[in-house]
């Protein structure tokens, strides 16, 4: 199974071992407040700029290797604030896409992508995006029971990490396939890889 989210251009790869602070998994939310101001303000230009990589997209048929470069390491920080917030990865993630983290996407660059399917790329990507908000909640609720079970135990159970991390892999892909870093549809195959 990790084979097959590996041949996905987007893919989560876990090294993570289950062992949670307890201290840092109380204060999780208020920890993170920094994270979100950070992605509030990146988000903004991550939104305007994936209109300029529509255009692109469009007129050449592929991102440019900078502005592929830019999103992408959007969507990976995210993926990371998000590992943090849901309990998936224990420690505090670094600001920005540099460096490592237990929990990390691993994004092929920009390649050839089809001009019909990048015009109409926002309205393919709807049932990708309801299934994606469909996980994220599912994520949300296992992140409030893992709280608890983190809290008295110091250790995130496997099962609940590992489908929290496919959630979250799957939601990277879609902001991946929606905002033209891949052609490729989200997949529902395959795993964290390891």
């Amino acid at each position: 199974m990790a084979t097959q989210a590996a041949e996905h251009p987007i893919s989560l790869r876990v090294d993570d071992d289950l062992n949670r602070n307890r201290l840092t998994v109380f204060f999780r939310l208020i920890l993170a407040i920094p994270h979100f101001i950070v992605l509030a303000l990146w988000g903004i230009g991550f939104f305007v700029l994936g209109i300029v990589c529509w255009f692109c997209a469009l007129f050449t048929g592929s991102l440019p290797d900078g502005l592929h470069y830019l999103q992408a390491n959007y969507i990976r920080y995210a993926n990371r604030v998000n590992a943090f917030l849901y309990l998936v990865a224990d420690p505090f993630p670094p600001f920005g896409a540099g460096g490592t983290y237990p929990v990390d996407l691993e994004i092929a660059g920009p390649d050839r992508q089809s001009r019909l399917t990048v015009f109409f790329r926002l309205i393919l990507a709807i049932p990708a995006w309801i299934l994606a908000s469909i996980l994220m909640q599912l994520a949300q609720i296992l992140a409030f029971v893992a709280w608890f079970v983190c809290l008295f135990t110091g250790k995130m159970p496997q099962g609940m990490r590992d489908l929290s991390a496919f959630c979250l892999r799957y939601n990277s892909q879609t902001f991946g396939y929606a905002f033209l870093l891949t052609q490729r549809y989200p997949s529902l195959s395959g795993g964290p890889t390891a």
